[in-house]
């Protein structure tokens, strides 16, 4: 009797340990050091492209210049032709903007990587380009179209062999305080308990979702924190690592497998304040970059950084230069073993692996009300255009956005060096 009370504690205290043990990680992108690992134990070395723009809208890849954050644009096609063409647009635009057309050309080009940046609003009720609020079966109200369409890049991804990236480009109160967060001109994320807990929570849930899905590369918590704009710019770079340790506990109480990304503050240029690399062993940095010169030396700091916490270092966005600059920079990141993926895949005009066409009278009518003054009602029935020709305008935009009708920007594509050495 004595032995069967004996075996059954064991097995008791067995079951519990083994109900405490971390997700395997069998299947998943690893860390080891500097490197990125293949579940064959190769190594991965970043190469491929941001779908920005699709779930993220920005008003330069329409041609715009004043009107430059997504709901400064909603708010325009609104004004000029109502809520529910707008709403109609936008969801054209989504169905059109990505599809598994332009997955397939991706991988085509020899991209291994792909990352998705998205706005925190479509895993809300809030409303956030056209979406229709729906109803789980819980009772939840949740906006599941989002989760939608990233399933259907993660299913286009696995068919093609590459990795997926999730961004949240634009975080609850606004993470950088410029345009690209989508928010109000400060990064109240940092001052609000309640964004606060939004963002974890929305990362909890999408990390909850795909817990188990190994074509995800991994969660990059947020796209470019605190901008140096501000007077308490300092104070702010402080509060960043906080924040991010708070996120990943979320993450990591439903998801132990994937890595979690963490960019720097100031375009995510300084990781002065992230200076503590040991609350997780899947954590790796992102850093982007933008003009200067295309060398080794012009970016030490992001290496010497990589080196201080021995974990990886990648390129989330660079672009938007000459063939010249482009390739060099591309051959100076192989060298000093930092991935990459360029920044866009798609929007109007070049500087981009697809250019989308502008249809006859875009900038004469659409572009040129973007940028008319319209601070007061009086402004908006004045400038505003003629509705059927901005409903044509805006129908043929979102048509141009298929990836058949997209222009295959091939002098950009031979400078990302996506094809595999």
């Amino acid at each position: 009797m004595r032995k069967y009370f004996l075996f059954l504690i064991t097995a008791l205290l067995l079951a519990c340990s083994s109900s405490q043990q971390p997700q395997s990680s069998a299947g998943f992108v690893t860390i080891k050091g500097h490197d990125l690992i293949l579940p064959n134990g190769e190594k991965l070395f970043i190469r491929g492209t941001n779908l920005g723009n699709w779930l993220n809208p920005e008003g330069y890849m329409f041609g715009f210049s004043r009107t430059n954050s997504a709901w400064m644009i909603d708010l325009l096609f609104k004004e000029a032709v109502g809520p529910d063409f707008t709403a109609e647009f936008w969801q054209q635009f989504k169905d059109n903007y990505v599809t598994k057309a332009d997955i397939d050309f991706i991988a085509q080009q020899g991209a291994n990587t792909i990352r998705l940046p998205f706005n925190y609003k479509l895993f809300t009720d809030e409303d956030y380009m056209g979406e229709t609020t729906k109803w789980k079966e819980e009772g939840e109200k949740r906006k599941v179209e989002a989760y939608e369409r990233i399933d259907s890049v993660v299913s286009w991804c696995k068919a093609n062999n590459l990795y997926l990236i999730l961004d949240m480009h634009d975080c609850p109160g606004g993470q950088t305080g410029d345009n690209i967060d989508d928010g109000h001109g400060y990064p109240w994320l940092f001052e609000s308990e309640r964004s606060q807990q939004l963002f974890c929570d929305i990362w909890r849930e999408i990390a909850d979702r795909y817990q188990k899905e190994t074509t995800i590369l991994g969660y990059e918590l947020m796209n470019e924190p605190i901008a140096h704009y501000f007077a308490n710019k300092d104070s702010l770079y402080t509060l960043l690592q906080p924040l991010y340790k708070k996120a990943v506990k979320a993450i990591r109480e439903v998801d132990q497998n994937h890595i979690i990304l963490l960019g720097g503050a100031h375009w995510n240029s300084f990781f002065w304040m992230l200076d503590d690399a040991s609350y997780d062993d899947k954590l790796m940095y992102t850093c982007h970059r933008y003009g200067g010169p295309a060398t080794k030396e012009a970016i030490t700091h992001y290496i010497q950084f990589r080196d201080s916490v021995n974990r990886p270092m990648y390129m989330g966005e660079f672009g938007h230069n000459t063939d010249e600059w482009q390739r060099d920079f591309v051959n100076v990141l192989k060298e000093v073993n930092i991935g990459y993926t360029f920044w866009p895949y798609k929007k109007v005009d070049g500087s981009c692996m697809m250019g989308i066409r502008r249809p006859e009278g875009w900038d004469s009518i659409v572009v040129k009300y973007s940028e008319t003054s319209r601070n007061t009602y009086q402004e908006w029935r004045e400038a505003r255009p003629d509705q059927a020709m901005f409903r044509r305008l805006l129908q043929a935009f979102a048509d141009n956005c298929r990836f058949d009708r997209c222009q295959p920007q091939t002098d950009y594509i031979q400078t990302m060096g996506l094809a595999s050495d």
